[in-house]
């Protein structure tokens, strides 16, 4: 056994057991190899890789690669989900070195911390080659090496550092949405080739941009990304979730790990594109994937767990995927055969030893015979062997589902689902901040030591931002000024944007930043994203101008490469659009649940309502608000002066009774009573939106 068997992360326990003598990372490791004088083999990947299972079995498990690593090296095993700021800074080094990047990541470091050898994946007698190489290269140029390291690190520092600002403005986000219809695949959805990643956060931006200005150009290739994943073999059609990627270009072969963060965000995405559009189709991925997150990733103690595993008993995808005959066996010859033509289980169409994934191209006609197939597809895949579970509770990404559960549960009237969220919040504020400073993630209730990083203040606060207009409970704006001002003080840079680390972590050979929204919204666009509602929701000029600096610091980035920056356009669309205000009052506090489903005078659909107050016209009001898709608008609702909700004090009800206050930047038109004079109120006309917009048609790029 090495020395991993203490450590939090299911990734390093998955190591505990090899002959490589691992340790984690810190100054005791560092320390070792100054001793010995012998380079660090940094190997970082996590739980849920496929190809770090491979090198594992393959080189990690091995005794010969072992007796070479344990000799001439110091071995450190990274978690990257729990060190993101050590994955940032040397993945950078091997982007640069090799012209490429992925996990698992192999980089071998000088005893100071400095890369000069970087790698992703080697085979086996590959790897012993480079051992046996560098350990040479060590022992003869010593010297040569480890200047080498230190130029590398000299380079990467100039070259990372941050380009010139953009300016939030309406027409340079009209213009965006030309430069993605360039790369936008008008017949399988999504953005460029093979592979093809869900690209919620450009979503989210896209639903917005339409919201904001009635363009048609952006909303058809929301739409169209949106229906075929949710149609495709990347979208689980028993149940429910999204896997990570696609590995062609039309969805149907994933990767098949599932990720809670793509999951939560695509929650998101969906709930919002359904109150766009009122699609079916939208409401029922929400569902399923609000199902997925509370069945497989919800833990003991209230949070959400890192991932699912692609593999399944060392064989990638073996749970989810079928045969025509196995259809057969399990439905029948007459259900089998119908199925395999609906979801599309043909010879033709498998992708590896005649397995194919299920898909959906349109939904049957017979519901009650397609809800039957599918219990009965989902029982039999249930006694199948299941992927592993890192039940890691990453801040971030809790964040981002309670974001998304938040959301979700008001809009489409679910209080299990905005219960959960709270449930959630309440673990992670009361397990992941350790004397006043919040942790990256626990496991089991035990949390570990990396300190949070830019990302989990920022997603954490957006969800609690969120809950608290779910919820009108003073107690999440709160908890989430907090942690905004505490991210303001310890990650803030000179230009107004963010680093990842804070001033009081590690030092590494550089810090990181990063203003590319990935997998996920970097750390800056998090933290801006969330001060600019956080403004919204108190009247804090400076909050939104905070949040405004953030995102200008990332949108020279994302206007130039808007497939890279999402969220950062997302929040820029929020900034143009609001804020937009919305505060209900009414004579009694709010109850959670409250049926509105004869609340129909406006023509909104009021079973969206969550969180009703008494009145039914406080319902109607608050119904009618959350149909929005203002990009820039928050909602609040309570009693008149509530205690800790801002947009409350001195807003009384109107002749008794409940009432909506709607302020556009600052500035407040008279109280309404009326549903239908607050839609018109909150109707946002596409007078912004480009001359041609109509005209504009997705082949055009």
């Amino acid at each position: 056994m090495n020395r991993l068997a203490d450590a939090t992360s299911p990734y390093l326990l998955q190591h505990r057991d090899n002959p490589v003598d691992w340790q984690e990372w810190g100054e005791e490791a560092f320390a070792e190899a100054r001793a010995r004088n012998v380079p660090v083999l940094l190997s970082v990947g996590y739980a849920a890789c496929h190809w770090c299972h491979v090198m594992a079995h393959e080189s990690f498990e091995d005794d010969t690669v072992a007796a070479a690593v344990n000799e001439r090296f110091v071995a450190v095993k990274v978690d990257r989900e729990e060190r993101p700021d050590i994955d940032a800074v040397y993945m950078s080094a091997v982007a640069a070195t090799t012209g490429h990047g992925g996990w698992p990541m192999t980089v071998f470091l000088t005893p100071e911390g400095d890369p000069f050898f970087c790698g992703t994946y080697f085979p086996r007698d590959h790897l012993l080659r480079v051992l046996a190489a560098l350990e040479e290269a060590w022992r003869t140029q010593e010297q040569q090496v480890r200047a080498s390291g230190a130029h590398v690190a000299g380079t990467l520092g100039d070259l990372l550092r941050p380009e010139a600002p953009g300016q939030v403005d309406a027409g340079s986000l009209d213009e965006v949405v030309e430069v993605l219809s360039r790369t936008f695949d008008a017949d399988a959805g999504g953005f460029g080739g093979a592979p093809k990643f869900p690209p919620s956060m450009v979503l989210e931006f896209l639903l917005r941009q339409h919201a904001r200005t009635g363009h048609d150009l952006s909303l058809r290739m929301a739409d169209r990304t949106l229906t075929a994943m949710a149609r495709s073999g990347t979208y689980d059609q028993l149940g429910g979730g999204f896997a990570r990627y696609a590995v062609d270009a039309r969805w149907v072969v994933p990767h098949f790990e599932k990720m809670l963060y793509d999951n939560a965000q695509l929650l998101r995405v969906y709930a919002h594109w359904w109150r766009l559009t009122r699609n079916p189709l939208a409401q029922r991925v929400v569902r399923e994937t609000a199902e997925f997150l509370l069945t497989a990733l919800r833990t003991d103690e209230g949070g959400f767990a890192s991932s699912l595993d692609a593999d399944t008993e060392g064989v990638e995808g073996l749970t989810y995927v079928w045969t025509p005959d196995g259809l057969v066996e399990v439905l029948g010859d007459e259900d089998g055969r119908h199925a395999a033509e609906l979801f599309g289980v043909t010879d033709e169409g498998s992708f590896e030893h005649g397995r194919s994934t299920l898909q959906l191209q349109a939904d049957p006609d017979d519901t009650p015979w397609f809800a039957d197939v599918r219990a009965r597809l989902a029982a039999h895949r249930a006694t199948r062997p299941q992927p592993g579970r890192d039940d890691k509770v990453v801040t971030a990404w809790n964040g981002l589902a309670v974001a998304a559960l938040a959301d979700a549960g008001a809009l489409l009237d679910e209080p299990e689902w905005v219960r959960q969220a709270r449930r959630c919040a309440e673990f992670v504020l009361d397990t992941h901040v350790v004397d006043g400073r919040l942790r990256r993630a626990s496991r089991d209730g035990r949390v570990g030591a990396a300190l949070a990083v830019a990302d989990d203040h920022g997603d954490l606060a957006e969800g609690l931002l969120a809950l608290h207009q779910a919820t009108g409970e003073a107690r999440w704006l709160d908890a989430a000024r907090g942690l905004l001002d505490d991210a303001t003080q310890r990650f803030a840079a000179d230009d107004g944007g963010f680093h990842d680390s804070g001033s009081d972590a590690e030092q590494l050979y550089l810090r990181p930043r990063s203003a590319s929204d990935n997998a996920e919204p970097s750390g800056q666009a998090a933290l801006a994203g969330a001060l600019v509602t956080l403004g919204a929701l108190t009247g804090s000029a400076a909050a939104i101008e905070a949040g405004r600096r953030a995102t200008e610091a990332g949108l020279g980035l994302a206007t130039r490469e808007p497939r890279f920056g999402g969220w950062t356009l997302a929040v820029a669309e929020a900034l143009v659009a609001g804020p937009l205000q919305v505060a209900v009052v009414a004579a009694t506090a709010p109850e959670t649940g409250t049926d509105t489903s004869t609340a129909n005078s406006t023509g909104a659909d009021t079973s969206t309502y969550i969180g009703a107050a008494t009145s039914v016209n406080a319902e109607w009001l608050l119904a009618v608000a959350r149909s929005s898709s203002s990009p820039g608008l928050v909602l609040v609702h309570g009693q008149p002066d509530s205690p800790g909700i801002p947009l409350l004090e001195g807003r009384p009800l109107v002749d008794g009774g409940p009432a909506a206050y709607v302020c556009r930047g600052f500035v407040c038109d008279r109280p309404v009573t009326d549903p239908a004079e607050l839609a018109a109120a909150l109707a946002t006309p596409p007078a912004s939106a480009p001359a041609d917009a109509g005209a504009a048609t997705l082949s055009e790029g």
